[in-house]
């Protein structure tokens, strides 16, 4: 019954912070609609985002998730690319406009991706994307844009195309130009010289990165719209049987194996994972407490890892995200893996112990993983898909497909 209670309270939190987050309007005579991220730090449309609260829109009002994925698609380039910010009516400024990955400072785009959800999520909360053109038309972008090797797997040319911007699972790769490094503005330079093409930046010696969780979103999108599954790929290129344990592959090659990061662990969402595969990821890995069964799991990056933290400052006013806080979103995609291989009881244990924490801190962007204390931005959007965990929709066990 308390479970139940709880439920009904995070589901008012839910609600109300996708309300108020609310953001429409015109641009140029294009109609749009879109819940921001974060009202107090993030102000614009960010490509995964959208696709994250769309899914939770559903369980409120399904014709804001359409609104909000047909927002990604009325920004859509004429050859099917989307950037991961749209910026509609509220332009960059400041020392911003040379930072932010654009071509021009008065782009009304970035001009690189983020992971490639939205057929998943229009599967999930809308219908079949295979019935709109422009979802099909940016999964041929990424495939004439962003597989390298012909194999269907996608690379990214920075580390925020992935979503986890400063993940320690970066710093190998990219070293002193990772992501919330001064460094970082020198590789946005660089990238925008080079049109952010894939081709051009492997040309002038990369680094380019094939990352875990971002073909496994690209491989559920896939899916999504009836294509052929990755998911034998992704094992053959990304999983060592040593460790079972998937790492990302990388152009040039690294000196060291990158950090442990849930990553590794990302292919847990995967309807069609092998069990065996599946099993030794949740009994070797995700329960184990001294690496990512901590009291408020999954942490973004093992508690065994060197990498580890919990501090997500370097400077006053500049945070490094991904390093050792739990957030919802990656909690979700590993509950899904829980529960499709029946892992009943630690499914029900990870919702209600993060239903205690979003309870008591309410939405926020992530979350200390020991304590439960909330980090980062206040009244996050995405967090709202905590909902998929406390109230199960019956299809969470196929990944929705």
């Amino acid at each position: 019954m308390q479970i139940s209670t709880d439920a009904s309270t995070v589901r008012d939190i839910c609600e109300r912070t996708l309300r108020q987050n609310w953001r429409q309007g015109s641009h140029q005579g294009v109609e749009f609609g879109y819940t921001c991220p974060s009202p107090t730090h993030y102000p614009w449309q960010w490509y995964w985002d959208s696709c994250f609260t769309a899914i939770a829109w559903r369980r409120f009002d399904r014709e804001r998730s359409q609104r909000e994925l047909s927002s990604l698609l009325a920004a859509q380039q004429e050859d099917g690319f989307i950037g991961h910010t749209i910026f509609w009516n509220t332009p960059l400024n400041g020392a911003r406009r040379f930072t932010y990955n654009v071509a021009s400072p008065s782009a009304s785009m970035t001009s690189t991706i983020q992971p490639p959800v939205l057929a998943w999520a229009w599967r999930i909360a809308i219908g079949d994307p295979e019935e709109v053109p422009g979802i099909v038309s940016q999964h041929q972008w990424l495939a004439e844009h962003r597989d390298l090797d012909g194999d269907g797997l996608i690379w990214i040319i920075q580390p925020d195309e992935s979503g986890l911007d400063a993940s320690p699972q970066f710093d190998v790769i990219w070293g002193s130009r990772a992501h919330g490094l001064p460094g970082f503005v020198l590789l946005v330079h660089r990238n925008r010289q080079l049109g952010f093409d894939l081709g051009r930046v492997v040309e002038a010696g990369g680094p380019v990165c094939c990352e875990v969780t971002t073909n496994v979103l690209h491989n559920l999108s896939r899916l999504a719209l009836g294509l052929p599954s990755l998911t034998g790929t992704i094992i053959d290129r990304m999983y060592d049987e040593g460790s079972a344990l998937f790492w990302p592959l990388v152009r040039p090659e690294p000196r060291h194996r990158p950090a442990l990061t849930w990553s590794a662990l990302s292919p847990l969402a995967l309807p069609d994972l092998p069990e065996e595969i599946g099993r030794q990821l949740v009994e070797r890995h995700l329960l184990d407490p001294s690496c990512f069964w901590l009291p408020f799991p999954p942490p973004s990056v093992s508690a065994s890892d060197p990498s580890f933290s919990l501090d997500d400052t370097v400077l006053p006013g500049v945070r490094r995200y991904w390093r050792g806080p739990t957030w919802i979103n990656a909690a979700w995609l590993l509950w899904l893996g829980l529960v499709r291989l029946g892992y009943e009881n630690e499914a029900a244990e990870l919702a209600g112990r993060l239903c205690t924490t979003v309870r008591r801190e309410g939405l926020r962007e992530y979350y200390h993983s020991y304590s439960g204390q909330g980090m980062g931005a206040v009244d996050f959007g995405w967090s709202s898909l905590a909902l998929e965990l406390l109230e199960p929709d019956p299809a969470a066990a196929r990944s929705y497909l």
